[in-house]
């Protein structure tokens, strides 16, 4: 396959990038430069195409003229000459862009073999990668990086030039053929600002990182020295950021929380490295002012020796603050107004440094998975300053995040990543296929189910791939449907046939022509006439029950944590408000509230129906109290053998198959009873 990326923005070689010498040479070319790199080691990658715009300017390099290719490997990099010299901002680009397209077409024409599939990273690449699609009907994936609508959100305004970069965002979302989101938060709420971009053509695939050199490393003797020069107390325990300094990485704001926060001040010193400078007046007007606004509030405060902000470091350097931060019980902060990934937060978990996050973005699924800090909401100061002051303090607690955060790091590898990037091209560029006239239909849970044993689910799949013209596969869980296809993704499930997520409130059909996933569009609009937002939420306040993460929400689901109230003390107080409502409880800790009529199994009959299939021929495999609906409706359950919440004991569920086994071989082991009953 051959594989052509294309990313205009900042200063691009393959070798020794200089990250931070301007704002747009960031984090998405260390992204971009990784995937390939490991990308180019599958044999079936056999060319990859970088495509980036060249340029001249005397205080940057000559080694980005248009022209000037590099190669290394199986890589290529490719400079196109769009008739401006110099080097353009990402908010300068836009003026280029006929240019580029018709530079880009020439280049494409030139090759001896098209590329089976473009890859553009950022809007502006997008606009060419549409172009290509139009004009030689090669089809593209996109990675945004980041979104101009969320921070048009972010920021609480907006612009013409911001308003012109979501309009842009649009077009180039509205012939994707796929887009790769870093993070669940990117996928479901940050995209949702968009009316171009159906959920089903977004897959969550976390990227890769290369954590080797922040494991262990030893502090050196030049960062201790750079920073000592700031700072009066070296003994006392580092906040620590790293970031580029632009105003949505929000440095300024944490400074103002450091300030405000006396004992904090007190106990802790404050070190920024925000990128290099040897003079200001050098530095983009952007970094610029966000650096002078830095020194002007260490001034305001009086924080002198309190406050490290190093003029410059090398790459090497980067490691060696975090094991400063690390050694000095301290703790690493990312207060960005929103982060689409965030890389740091993973090297500071390889560092075992804790974190301290913005809630706004990828951090949300890295603490998450991960347990190595705490969020905040980036605009609350004083959530930031508690938060840091709170760890610090904790000693307990800086060992469990820092324990955590060092063990879960190992999570992010990009050659999973691959694996599952590569199935999304080789997906997109296979031929169309129609889907079959299935005559059953077997629908499993996901956690504790379908998985939790590899060994089980290979044999699985083994059997699903054998009965897949015969037998649809369905998933129906308490995930989201990108958090669902996410795991199966990487646990290498292949697409299931439909995908019931929420607790039942979404689902989406698996189209093969299409080769994405689209929303049972019919099935969202009955559990919206159905749902009454408020007021389910003024009885949750009254009864003092805990909301799940704000990503639970969903229209038709309202996600809890059960707290001291028995499931019929809770049902009882919707049915004096006069809500019909169904109250779900699961593994003795989570409450999901839907309307009445609502759930696994009220989805599973409409996706039966669907398919033109009568409840005799659909067999359902759960293992806890949210598949207890459709285990007890189904006249063919499964309760595998590892269930919890009182399932194998439900007088209910007599009518179950409980298997011995647990797990995938479970769901087997259910199936074929009921094959060799001859009731299935």
């Amino acid at each position: 396959m051959f594989v052509c990326h294309i990313a205009l923005q900042g200063c691009l070689t393959l070798t020794d990038v200089p990250y931070g010498i301007t704002a747009d040479t960031g984090g998405h070319i260390k992204y971009l430069l990784e995937l390939a790199e490991t990308s180019a080691l599958d044999p079936e990658i056999d060319r990859i195409d970088i495509v980036t715009r060249g340029f001249e300017d005397p205080a940057l390099s000559d080694e980005f003229a248009p022209g000037t290719g590099e190669m290394r490997g199986d890589i290529r990099l490719v400079r196109l000459a769009d008739g401006n010299e110099g080097y353009l901002t990402k908010e300068e680009l836009h003026e280029q862009h006929e240019a580029l397209c018709k530079a880009f077409l020439d280049y494409l024409k030139s090759c001896p073999k098209l590329p089976d599939i473009i890859h553009a990273h950022y809007a502006d690449a997008g606009v060419l990668a549409r172009a290509a699609f139009e004009e030689l009907g090669i089809p593209y994936v996109f990675t945004a990086h980041s979104l101009g609508a969320v921070k048009r959100q972010a920021n609480g305004t907006t612009s013409a030039e911001l308003e012109r970069r979501i309009e842009i965002e649009e077009r180039v979302l509205e012939k994707a053929s796929g887009v790769i989101s870093s993070s669940r938060d990117e996928a479901e709420a940050q995209y949702a600002h968009y009316s171009k971009i159906e959920s089903g053509r977004i897959r969550v695939i976390p990227p890769g990182c290369d954590l080797e050199r922040f494991k262990n490393a030893p502090v050196s003797d030049k960062v201790r020295s750079d920073v000592a020069r700031f700072l009066c107390d070296l003994e006392k325990p580092i906040i620590l950021a790293i970031a580029r300094p632009v105003r949505k990485k929000n440095l300024v704001a944490l400074v103002e929380a450091y300030a405000a926060h006396s004992e904090l001040r007190e106990r802790a010193n404050l070190v920024i490295v925000a990128g290099c400078r040897s003079q200001l007046s050098e530095l983009e007007q952007e970094c610029r002012e966000v650096i002078e606004e830095l020194i002007a509030a260490v001034e305001t405060h009086d924080l002198y020796g309190h406050v490290a902000y190093p003029k410059s470091h090398e790459p090497s350097d980067i490691p060696a603050y975090y094991a400063l931060a690390r050694e000095s019980g301290g703790v690493f902060v990312n207060p960005a107004l929103n982060e689409p990934f965030g890389l740091t937060l993973l090297e500071a978990a390889a560092s075992y440094l804790p974190v301290v996050a913005t809630d706004s973005g990828g951090p949300n699924d890295i603490i998450e998975r991960c347990e190595n800090g705490v969020l905040v909401r980036p605009t609350d100061r004083s959530a930031i300053a508690d938060a840091c002051f709170s760890i610090i303090t904790d000693r307990r607690s800086w060992i469990r995040y820092a324990s955590a955060g060092g063990d879960a790091a190992s999570a992010y590898d990009w050659q999973a990543h691959c694996r599952i990037y590569h199935r999304l091209l080789n997906d997109l560029v296979s031929p169309p296929q129609n889907a079959p006239s299935w005559g059953r239909l077997l629908v499993c849970d996901i956690d504790n189910t379908l998985l939790g044993d590899r060994e089980a689910l290979r044999e699985f799949l083994r059997w699903q791939t054998e009965n897949s013209e015969n037998i649809a596969l369905g998933i129906a869980t308490g995930r989201s449907f990108h958090s669902a296809q996410a795991i199966l993704a990487a646990e290498g499930v292949p697409n299931p046939d439909v995908i019931i997520s929420g607790v039942g409130t979404a689902m989406h059909w698996y189209d093969r022509e299409r080769r994405c996933f689209v929303e049972d569009e019919a099935w969202k609009a009955g559990l919206a006439r159905d749902w009454d937002h408020e007021r389910v939420h003024d009885v949750a306040t009254r009864l003092n029950l805990r909301s799940q993460a704000l990503l639970e929400q969903k229209v038709g689901k309202a996600s809890f944590f059960t707290g001291e109230l028995s499931t019929d003390e809770i049902r009882a107080a919707f049915d004096k408000e006069g809500l019909a409502v169904e109250i779900i409880a699961s593994h003795g800790r989570y409450l999901d509230i839907l309307p009445r009529g609502g759930g696994k199994q009220a989805a599973v009959v409409h996706a039966a129906a669907r398919l033109g299939l009568t409840q005799s021929r659909v067999v359902v495999a759960g293992d806890s109290g949210n598949d207890r609906s459709m285990l007890v409706a189904c006249p063919h359950p499964v309760i595998v053998g590892n269930w919890s919440d009182g399932l194998g004991e439900d007088p209910a569920l007599s009518h179950a198959f409980v298997a011995s086994k647990t797990h995938a071989a479970g769901v087997l082991e259910g199936v074929r009873h009921y094959q060799a009953a001859g009731s299935w």
